[in-house]
């Protein structure tokens, strides 16, 4: 059994600057998302300008932060949306964030952005889903610091007794260093790598909705269902399953047209150049 490190969540105070970790990770998130962006945008000649980028993180930022507060309350605690609806914004009275609601908030921000700019629509996505990844793992490590979302009891050698009273005594999966490996590392790997060239459009998109939402599933096995919601379905679904399913649908409809269609387009250009040399 591995001993939880119990960090301390405020990474350092200034006065009344109370200043958590949790914070911290969203700021490394967007700040890799921004760092990211500039090599990407060169190694496929994207055609993005510095103040294009800084206007992009910008936008999903604020996608990031709205779509997944109002997700939480929307996807985990509906009846305290409909009866307070207020309680969103008021985060100094609990609740949390959730990553279905901020992928929809980025999605957004991005089809925002791209109505704005005079782009279209899948461009701006596929450029941005290889860059989210780290900002995923970081969350997932804030929440672990946070002693939250913890696994369920396990008999592994690496599970961890969580020092908080609704833990309990036994030891459990720290699935918050799962969904760190696989939403962080191997997402970030995967997609990048995939992405180092120009794929067909929507094709980027696609492969980070399966992804993302495979790996999701997995991990949910090892994550202790919420307390209110338990197992939504089947007597083992969570709801965190639940929603991946309709994202990794998604993301397979989304490749199966990118290729189709870039198949497509290879067809008339042969077909044209067929045609001229007669």
């Amino acid at each position: 059994m591995l001993e939880y490190p119990n960090i301390n969540p405020v990474a350092f105070e200034i006065g009344p600057l109370v200043v958590h970790w949790y914070g911290i990770m969203y700021l490394i998130g967007f700040a890799a998302a921004w760092f990211l962006a500039q090599i990407h945008n060169r190694r496929i000649d994207a055609g993005f300008t510095r103040d294009d980028i800084a206007d992009l993180i910008f936008y999903c930022a604020i996608g990031v932060i709205v779509g997944g507060r109002i997700g939480y309350f929307l996807f985990y605690s509906t009846e305290t949306l409909y009866q307070d609806p207020l309680r969103v914004i008021m985060i100094w009275k609990g609740g949390g964030m959730s990553f279905h609601g901020g992928f929809i908030g980025v999605a957004v921000a991005a089809w925002v952005y791209a109505w704005r700019t005079g782009r279209k629509f899948f461009d701006v996505a596929d450029f941005v889903a290889p860059l989210t990844a780290i900002g995923l793992g970081a969350g997932r490590l804030g929440n672990f610091i946070n002693g939250e979302l913890w696994g369920r009891v396990t008999e592994a050698p690496w599970g961890m007794v969580f020092p908080f009273e609704r833990a309990g005594t036994l030891p459990r999966h720290p699935s918050q260093l799962y969904q760190f490996f696989l939403e962080g590392v191997m997402l970030f790997l995967i997609i990048w790598i995939y992405s180092r060239k120009r794929r067909p459009t929507m094709a980027v998109s696609g492969l980070f909705l399966v992804t993302y939402g495979v790996f999701r599933f997995i991990v949910e096995f090892f994550r202790e269902p919420d307390d209110h919601l338990l197992f939504v379905a089947f007597d083992w679904m969570t709801r965190g399953q639940q929603l991946c399913i309709p994202m990794i649908l998604l993301g397979l409809i989304l490749m199966w047209l990118a290729y189709r269609n870039a198949g497509k387009d290879g067809a008339k250009q042969t077909s044209t150049a067929t045609s001229g040399a007669g």
